[in-house]
This record gives structure tokens, sequence and C-alpha cells, in this order.
């Protein structure tokens, strides 16, 4: 079975599962206290490698001159939506690794500025505000009212960027 086979909450409940897997699995395999902040980061860098793949998806479709298929459109909102939950939690304090300068592995190195960790309490409350769009989007009964929520995520999603992603 693929995972396009998949409804779109088992997609996304499936990823989370994954993650968490590829978060405690070694470190239990290794006989660790818990995972490692490399493992931890990865769980983070695909977790949002996912709300990002289901933005894109709904934008491409806002975008389009083809008419919105609503039903589809408002599962990628509710995939975003349940991934933003998981996503703050995804932070602990041995991942604040950010260092200027250095050549990074994209894949287990973090990009998180050193603001998360300092401002931990506006992280979760952008992240929650942010996942409610999605869910409202997700709800959205007009085509109108998705397109706004969609709008108004962006903006959510650009405004935690700025703020707490290092691009260097």
């Amino acid at each position: 079975m693929t995972l396009s086979c998949l409804p779109r909450r088992g997609i996304a409940a499936a990823i989370v599962l994954l993650a968490g897997s590829l978060a405690i699995g070694p470190a239990a395999s290794q006989d660790r206290a818990g995972p490692t902040p490399k493992d931890v980061i990865f769980a983070r860098k695909i977790l949002m490698d996912t709300i990002n793949n289901n933005m894109d998806e709904l934008e491409a479709m806002i975008g389009s001159n083809k008419g919105l298929d609503l039903v589809e459109a408002r599962e990628h909102a509710d995939v975003i939506s349940v991934m933003l939950m998981a996503f703050p939690h995804l932070f602990p304090a041995s991942t604040n690794q950010w260092k200027p300068d250095v050549t990074r592995d994209p894949g287990t190195d973090t990009y998180a500025s050193p603001d998360v960790w300092a401002n931990e309490a506006d992280f979760y409350q952008k992240a929650m505000a942010a996942s409610k769009l999605a869910y409202n989007a997700s709800r959205a009964k007009q085509e109108d009212d998705f397109r706004k929520f969609v709008g108004q995520l962006r903006d959510a999603c650009n405004a935690c960027h700025t703020a707490y992603q290092k691009n260097d």
C-alpha cells in the first residue's frame, strides 16, 4: 500500500509515529536514557518538511486557474493542523545547538534560533495559533473562507520563521 492510498489523517499519524520512532528507536537500542539531540532535530525537520509540502500544495491549489477542490484542500489543512500541534514539542533544551558561521549537516544540524528557548511560551503560542488557523481552514465550508485562513496561515508561518529560524 502506498501513502497515497491512506487517508490524510492517517498519513499525518504515520509521520508523527515515524518521527517518534526515529527519535527513540536508536536510543532504545543503544541503551540510552533518551534520543540524541541530532535524532530529535532530524525528526522535527521531517515534520516541518511535511508541513511545508502540504502548504505548498495548498498554495498551488489556491493559485491555480482550475477550480479549487475544497475537500482535498481541507485535508491538507487538517494534516498541517495536526502536525503543528506536535511540532513545538520537538524542541527540548538539548537541541539548542545553533552556532554561527559553521558548516552544517542539513539533516541533523539545527537552524532554530536560540530565541526559541529564550521565548518558549511565544514559540509555543505561535505554533498553536498557526495550528488553529490550519484547523479553521480544514473546516471552512466556503472557498473564500478557506482562502482567507490559508493566507493567514502563511502569514503566521512566515512570522514564526522570521522570529525563530536562522538562515545562515
